[in-house]
């Protein structure tokens, strides 16, 4: 079953169309990785598939609803989104972060009731976060936080997750946890698009990859068809290589810039 579908999509702000005859469509339990320079309309892209653009032209369809026909609860039980980065102005304990994704669910001045909790508490435990779950979320490290984001989404129960370089600020070791992390969700049926800048995210937990410039999709397909030397050469403007490297009883892809000659070195 198709968990999105986006058709002939085009979206602007005042007379400047950003997306132009974007169309493409996910899978339940498919992961995409979104690939493009700045500005080239991924975030604007995301903004139409949460409902907060509406299109000029075309379409964007949750499980087979269209955005804007949906209701903002509606909306949230089809749809997560996890941003780069989160900070709440207040000191909320993690337990009560991850508790805001069940609002959807409550009614109007509504408390949580016991199977609120009891969601609450499998998504802790689902995410190993479980004994993190009394700390106060704005003294966690941004790893940590970025999981809790993850586990409030959860909690929403949603068909599709939507994340806008959700590793953008964090460590080495802490966005290979966060992609591992989200990869599993996908694997058990959950549909994730991600935005990043990184080709070597996708490589690492993507099934498919898109491409955009200028507005348009360049390419959708598996990572490794998608991301070459010559289409990341085109939407960076920077010169790499693609390697294949042994990871210890497999084979992981890498993408990786080569640097500019020195002024005066010989070529080899």
């Amino acid at each position: 079953m198709r968990v999105l579908e986006v058709s002939g999509l085009c979206v602007g702000y005042g007379r400047e169309d950003v997306l132009r005859d974007v169309s493409f469509a996910m899978a339940e339990g498919e992961f995409v990785c979104v690939l493009g320079a700045n500005g080239c309309g991924k975030t604007t892209l995301l903004k139409a598939i949460l409902g907060i653009l509406r299109p000029r032209r075309g379409r964007v369809t949750l499980c087979g609803e269209e955005v804007h026909r949906l209701n903002a609860g509606q909306l949230a039980r089809r749809v997560a989104y996890i941003p780069q980065a989160h900070v709440p102005p207040f000191p909320f304990r993690v337990r009560e972060v991850v508790m805001m994704g069940r609002t959807p669910y409550l009614g109007y001045l509504a408390r949580p009731g016991a199977e609120d909790r009891k969601i609450v508490d499998e998504v802790l435990e689902t995410l190993d976060i479980g004994w993190m779950a009394d700390r106060v979320y704005t003294k966690l490290s941004g790893g940590q936080r970025q999981m809790v984001l993850v586990a409030r989404s959860l909690a929403q129960r949603p068909r599709l997750l939507v994340m806008d370089e959700p590793t953008a600020s964090l460590d080495f070791g802490n966005q290979y946890a966060v992609l591992d992390r989200v990869r599993r969700l996908s694997d058990d049926g959950m549909g994730v698009l991600m935005v990043t800048h990184d080709p070597d995210h996708a490589f690492f937990c993507a099934d498919s990859v898109l491409t955009m410039k200028d507005g348009r999709i360049l390419e959708h397909g598996p990572p490794r068809r998608v991301i070459r030397e010559d289409s990341m050469r085109a939407i960076y403007r920077t010169p790499v290589r693609i390697s294949d490297v042994d990871v210890g009883g497999g084979i992981a892809s890498v993408c990786v810039p080569i640097r500019s000659p020195r002024p005066g070195a010989s070529p080899e």
